[in-house]
This record gives structure tokens, sequence and C-alpha cells, in this order.
């Protein structure tokens, strides 16, 4: 997922967390700071690597968890979180 469809999912989030995909959600978490810290059942643990922040997100058939989208939120707004640029995000420019 590239930078420009971070920024639209983004942006969709904003207006409307229901029927956003799990894999796409995760893509979004982790362009903002956020990496795997553990597992235990459904529940998948992301810590942000500079901030003592910790977010937990379930997969609930292919969908992310509405009320996980809007902690997610909170927390960039929060702490004012930005997406990282990623080298593959600079080459698809």
């Amino acid at each position: 997922m590239n930078i420009l469809n971070k920024r639209k999912l983004l942006a969709t989030l904003i207006i409307n967390k229901k029927n956003v995909k799990y894999n796409e959600f995760i893509n979004l978490i982790q362009a903002f700071g956020f990496v795997l810290k553990r597992s235990a059942g459904s529940h998948n643990f992301y810590k942000h690597k500079n901030y003592p922040i910790c977010l937990n997100t379930q997969n609930k058939n292919g969908e992310a968890k509405p009320y996980q989208i809007e902690q997610f939120l909170k927390l960039i707004e929060k702490y004012g979180l930005t997406m990282e640029r990623q080298e593959e995000d600079l080459i698809n420019e």
C-alpha cells in the first residue's frame, strides 16, 4: 500500500470506521510507527516505537473493529503522530 493509498484510507477512517479491511488497517498503523509486539489468541498488540503507547487490534472476519479504529485515531491525535515515509513509498511516488 503506497503513501497515497494510506492517506486516502486515513481520510476515510475519520468519516467511516466500519467495513475496513483488517490488513489495510494494519498497514496504516504500521505507517504511523506501530510494531507488533505480541499476540494472544485473536488479539494483536502493537506498540509505538517512540512512545509508551499500545494498541490492541483484532481481525473479525477480515475487518478491523470500529472501536479499535477510533482508539487509533485518538492516539495519533493525542500524540501528534504522523505517517512515516518508507523507501517503498518514495519509490512509488
